[in-house]
């Protein structure tokens, strides 16, 4: 979406931060149910009893006087993910790839001991990263083993596709792709690139960077263009089901790719981002409208999945 001006924006469908909370947030989506989505372990245990593909969960740690027990449970494992139940912005996440002398080995490279996990896993339990600083919990979870198919499209990070569903049909995509400027995460606001994603082919669209178009990635110099996500029929049609486990309107889904056991969700969130737009290079808005016309018209989400990618993507 190149040079538009702010006045033409309502005129391209483009959805703005109030008709998002209003319309969207507000309206579709239950209070009761936001810890659903909020709350990482009630997600997990709901999309495990509905056959959705998560990341392994190992351990959860609830209170304090569990942190002395760690130590022994880790023993065994070698590579592990602790991170909130109930964070955001991948805030107080700790990944572990490996074991040497007796330490932890992080991403990149360096090796810590167990009080630092420790205190660690204390600072989740108290609350520091989660959502209104409330006790937390701490979920200990298998590493995912990621494809190497992005590996020339990301910096030092995870890579990973936001699907937006709305009221069950997913409306819109994006890979977001770490750089050196986003730290290794894949958060648009801090650097990320954002590619949006066809909903037919799984193949990108346009690519942008603090909402302005980019065609190389800034660190690897790849073609952005050329990024295809693989098994797409698979992680768009994971993402919209998970509109039948949490039952809310408006959802934005992360899925990643495990190399060995294919898309996985990675978390939900009851109150996706704007920049998605930005990404594709047109509004939701006209999808919206689309969908809101056909609602309760199709009988599970291979029908709602189907009428988008026929609807938004002529061939």
């Amino acid at each position: 979406m190149r040079f538009v001006a702010p006045r033409r924006l309502r005129d391209l469908g483009v959805v703005g931060m109030n008709r998002r909370n209003v319309s969207c947030v507000q309206a579709l989506n239950r209070r009761a149910y936001f810890p659903r989505v909020d709350d990482k372990l009630i997600t997990k245990v709901m999309a495990i009893e509905a056959g959705i593909r998560v990341p392994e969960l190992l351990a959860v740690l609830r209170y304090q006087g569990q942190v002395k027990e760690l130590e022994a449970f880790l023993a065994d494992q070698s590579e592990f993910v602790i991170k909130p139940s109930m964070g955001c912005a991948g805030r107080g996440i700790l990944v572990i790839v490996g074991r040497k002398d007796g330490g932890y080995v992080k991403p990149s490279g360096a090796v810590i001991r167990f009080p630092e996990i420790a205190r660690h896993v204390s600072n989740l339990l108290s609350g520091l990263y989660s959502l209104g600083g409330q006790p937390d919990k701490a979920l200990v979870e298998g590493l995912v083993h990621f494809t190497d198919a992005f590996d020339a499209f990301t910096f030092q990070g995870v890579p990973d596709v936001r699907v937006i569903i709305y009221k069950g049909y997913p409306l819109m995509a994006m890979m977001r792709l770490s750089t050196s400027m986003s730290d290794g995460k894949a958060n648009l606001h801090q650097g990320a690139v954002g590619v949006g994603i066809d909903l037919r082919s799984g193949r990108a669209l346009e690519a942008v960077q603090f909402d302005r178009s980019v065609d190389v990635h800034p660190d690897t110099g790849v073609d952005l263009m050329t990024l295809a996500v693989p098994e797409w029929d698979e992680v768009v049609m994971l993402a919209t089901r998970c509109f039948d486990v949490v039952d809310m309107g408006y959802l934005g889904a992360d899925v990643v790719l495990d190399r060995e056991e294919g898309p996985m969700i990675l978390e939900l969130n009851a109150r996706p981002g704007l920049a998605i737009q930005v990404a594709n290079g047109f509004g939701m808005l006209p999808r919206m409208r689309a969908i809101d016309a056909v609602v309760g018209t199709h009988a599970d989400a291979a029908e709602r999945v189907r009428f988008a990618i026929d609807a938004f993507c002529p061939v």
